[in-house]
This record gives C-alpha cells, structure tokens and sequence, in this order.
C-alpha cells in the first residue's frame, strides 16, 4: 500500500488548522506543516498532532508549496490549505486510493463555506481542486497567488467522489479583505510577468467576470449571496487589473 505525505502551508490558522488536521488522521502517513511564523496557537495545535512543524519566511504561496513539498518522505502527497478539511466521503475515496493507486493525479470538488452557508454554483462549485498527485509528476506552478499543482504532459488523472470541505469567510468584510489583498498580489505578479493592459482592459473583466459567474456558472442559483458573491468577484478582477495599470504606469510595484 503507498504511503502518503499531507503538506499544509499555515500562518495564523488557530481557526481551522485543527479541523483541517483531524480530517486526515488515519489517511495520511505522515504531515508537514510549514509556517511563517504565526503568533496566535497554530503551533501548539499542529503538535497535538503529531506533525513535523517547520517554521519558514513566507515567499509566496507557490514557492512556499514547493518548499514544503521538499520535505515530504513520500511521493504521493495530500496537499491541502489549513482553512480545508476531507468530508466523510472523500475520505474513503482517497482511503480506496490507497489500495488502488490508478492515477498519478487525482482531483476534489470542493465546497465552499461562506458567511456560514454553502454555495452550489457560480466559480465556487464544483470548484475542482487537483490535491492527491505524485510530487514526480509535476510542481506548483502559474502565479504566486491561487498556486496550482501542474501535472508534466502526459501524466493521467482521475477524480474523486466526496467534497473538499473549505471554510471561505465568517463575514462579506473580511471576503472583501481577501479578495483585495489576493488582487494587489496578483497585480504584483502579472507585472514582473510582462503582462500588459489598456485603459480598457479593468472595465472589460469585470464585466465578463460577472457574466461568467453569475449567469453562465449559474451563480443566480444562490440567490443574494450568489448575487453577493459574483460582485465581489468582478471586482476583485477589475482592482487587479487597475492595480496592474498603475504598476505599469509607474514602472514599479513599490
């Protein structure tokens, strides 16, 4: 039977680390919890499980996936966010992996939380999520931000039944606090990537932004939250490309 790595990046987690944790207690062979430094109980719960802690300078979500992918005894890796937790259900899937390793990649749907209801539709369901892989077969990559796990060419995955169970927010403010400093980042990123953008190009995501989560994705499914949560998506996109205009403006991100 293979063995498996959990690699979880945290930083000020005492909300949900513990959850997140106990989700994959018999699943895992081994977790590795890789830490900027928080202040608040993140270590003292991480220890209760029996984890390797690592505290390490924060250098991006991506990069600092990669590190903690660096540590992992094993090559097939459970990575997952501290604010996530496995259902019942994916727990037995990923469970019936462990005696059928067919894949070398394997995606979640997942099921965001947010201000203490679920949301079915729109960009946030079913949300696929590629979090059981063989660690040979590729690396987080794309952006410092929203980091993925880029499978090489040619490589096969499947997906498994059962929810990834993420807790977004507790209130619409504190999404909104994310999703700024997710697009200030984002900004940062596509500068020193080249990427360029006219004085239309803000105008032109926000509305398609809206249009493809709320109509196309079905988010008008959700009712006000639904309604709530493609706004705030649209304008998270418009900030990130205004912020980018300002970048290239100036020449600088400073």
């Amino acid at each position: 039977m293979p063995k498996i790595s959990a690699v979880i990046i945290t930083y000020n987690e005492e909300l949900f680390i513990e959850k997140c944790l106990a989700s994959i207690v018999g699943i895992t062979d081994e977790i590795i919890v890789v830490d900027s430094f928080s202040t608040d109980a993140t270590e003292e719960i991480c220890k209760k499980f029996n984890v390797k802690f690592v505290q390490h300078k924060f250098e991006g979500y991506r990069d600092q996936k990669n590190f903690a992918l660096s540590l992992a005894t094993y090559k097939n890796i459970l990575a997952l966010d501290a604010d996530e937790a496995l259902s019942d259900k994916l727990r037995e899937s990923i469970l019936a992996v462990k005696d059928n390793w067919e894949y070398d990649g394997y995606y979640f749907n997942r099921r965001n939380l947010f201000c203490g209801k679920w949301i079915k539709h729109s960009e946030w369901y079913p949300n696929r999520q590629l979090r059981l892989f063989r660690s040979d077969k590729g690396q987080f990559g794309k952006l410092n931000i929203h980091e993925k796990f880029i499978m090489s060419n040619g490589q096969s995955v499947g997906l498994l039944e059962g929810d990834l169970i993420h807790s977004s927010c507790e209130t619409p403010q504190e999404h909104i606090e994310e999703l700024n400093k997710y697009a200030l980042i984002a900004a940062e990123e596509y500068y020193n990537a080249g990427r360029k953008a006219s004085l239309f190009t803000p105008y032109i995501h926000y509305i398609w932004g809206f249009i493809r989560s709320y109509i196309i994705k079905g988010g008008f499914l959700d009712g006000y939250d639904g309604f709530l949560i493609c706004s705030l998506y649209a304008k998270a996109t418009f900030n990130k490309y205004k912020r980018l205009r300002y970048f290239i403006k100036n020449n600088t991100t400073n």
